[in-house]
């Protein structure tokens, strides 16, 4: 279950840094935008992407939601992968997130599959 200042923030129009660990275990870290259901944090990439192919080899990631009106208020977000949703799910939710932070559709072209990633949190935390 996800803290409720987590998934306030996630279900706010804030970014969140997510990092995965690349094939020599270096970490990676983009600037995403994020989501969350009742029992995860959600990251929507695409299949070809790095962060997809980390995952897939390690499922450990970390997610950090920085509150857009005050930097000091984010939580952090430490799990796992623990499942991908790809197809018409995805893609949808990929508009969602789109209006949430843009107020339009998607419109950067779709170069593999959208896919959403679930993260599943160890370790939780906000300040």
């Amino acid at each position: 279950m996800l803290d409720d200042t987590v998934k306030a923030l996630a279900k706010g129009k804030n970014f969140a840094a997510l990092t995965t660990l690349l094939p020599d275990g270096q970490p990676q870290t983009q600037i995403m935008w994020v989501d969350a259901d009742e029992e995860h944090v959600l990251i929507n990439t695409e299949v070809h992407r790095q962060k997809f192919k980390n995952v897939t080899r390690d499922p450990r990631a970390t997610v950090t939601i920085i509150d857009s009106g005050n930097p000091y208020h984010y939580a952090e977000v430490r799990g796992r992968v623990v499942e991908t949703v790809r197809g018409e799910q995805a893609r949808a939710h990929i508009d969602d997130l789109s209006q949430k932070y843009n107020g339009t559709p998607y419109q950067n072209p779709i170069t593999s599959e959208r896919v959403i990633l679930k993260i599943a949190p160890a370790r939780q935390h906000s300040h």
